[in-house]
């Protein structure tokens, strides 16, 4: 095992990018499954102040694939299902849990809150680490794109926050 301890990572281009486009696919395919499931819930959710929050977070989010969209054709890649499992896993399982608390209104919007938080928390560190990347691809308008992803990223968790705050506190 050698040291790499303090040193930069070394890769080609060509690496960096195939990284870069398969770990934008997996976060593109968890967005478009959230999207899909998020109106869903809408519906049934008690707090008015998290049915907003639902609904703005839906256009946050296909603002955020269409800017995905945008960084596939600068990088001139396709978009690949590939492995998604883990964060497709992860919205499954977040609605899975919700639907367990369906006799409990304020523990299911609790529910969704806790999940929520926890999706867009993985989401803005794999925005934060693919801006690194990005960098390294020495293209600014895909930094850019993907800053404005973690930015909605962060309001939209900030906002969910303040509604457990709020409910949780009452």
């Amino acid at each position: 095992m050698s040291e790499q301890t303090g040193k930069s990572i070394n890769l080609g281009s060509e690496k960096l990018k195939l990284f870069f486009v398969n770990h934008l696919n997996r976060i593109y395919y968890a967005k478009a499954h959230l999207v899909q499931w998020l109106p869903k819930l809408q519906d049934e959710v008690h707090f008015s102040d998290l049915r907003h929050a639902i609904r703005e977070t839906v256009e946050d989010v296909e603002k955020q694939i269409a800017r995905m969209e945008v960084i596939y054709e600068l990088l001139d890649a396709e978009i690949s299902r590939g492995s998604i499992n883990g964060l497709t896993g992860l919205v499954d399982d977040a609605f899975e849990a919700i639907r367990e608390q369906a006799g409990e209104a304020e523990l299911r919007d609790m529910s969704i809150i806790f999940y929520l938080q926890n999706i867009e928390s993985v989401e803005m560190a794999s925005f934060q680490v693919l801006q690194m990347a990005a960098v390294k691809l020495k293209n600014k308008q895909v930094s850019q794109l993907l800053k404005e992803n973690y930015d909605e990223a962060k309001a939209d968790r900030t906002l969910l926050l303040l509604i457990a705050a709020k409910y949780i506190t009452k």
